[in-house]
């Protein structure tokens, strides 16, 4: 694991080691969130300066929030598949603690959203005092919410935001 000496792990899980971002993860990041079919539930793709700012928003996140979207490595070979955490999201008007991810689509349908899911969730009820996490996606985004249902969430919302219809799913804490 000597890979990971100047990095910050947040936890790991099975497959998983959850940590924060670094620059070194913009070549990853971008493989994701650069590309359309990836990126087909958001306005547009990113292009390299959203990447950029991405990266900063989540640096910036730790400090500011204790908290933010982490980088996702498999443990196995070090490789980094995607993101997963807790961010502040403006859902139907309210300012919300949110559940996001992004996987690398070489990595989709092998249950490593559910697993860093779980694994964030339980970190966000154990370590803030907050008693509800929220999900947020595109009605038509299958992938998003079925994950939210696998990772113990509900749904409670439906809206539209003036450009799409969202859903809106709960965790509350136990």
């Amino acid at each position: 694991m000597a890979q990971n000496q100047n990095k910050k792990i947040i936890m790991e899980t099975p497959r998983l080691i959850i940590r924060e971002y670094v620059q070194e993860d913009f070549d990853g990041l971008r493989d994701i969130i650069c590309d359309a079919e990836t990126m087909k539930y958001y306005p547009r793709p990113y292009d390299e300066n959203g990447v950029q700012r991405w990266l900063d928003w989540c640096i910036r996140s730790y400090a500011e929030n204790g908290f933010g979207l982490w980088a996702l490595e498999l443990k196995e070979t070090g490789e980094f598949i995607g993101d997963c955490g807790i961010s502040l999201q403006n859902i139907d008007g309210e300012i919300l603690h949110e559940i996001g991810y992004h996987i690398n689509k070489r990595h989709w349908r092998q249950g490593y959203a559910k697993e860093a899911c779980t694994a964030v969730k339980a970190w966000f009820f154990e370590n803030t005092n907050h008693d509800r996490v929220y999900s947020y996606m595109n009605k038509e985004n299958v992938p998003s919410y079925s994950t939210a249902r696998a990772n113990g969430m509900r749904l409670v919302k439906e809206y539209n935001d003036g450009e799409e219809d969202l859903l809106v799913y709960v965790a509350e804490r136990n």
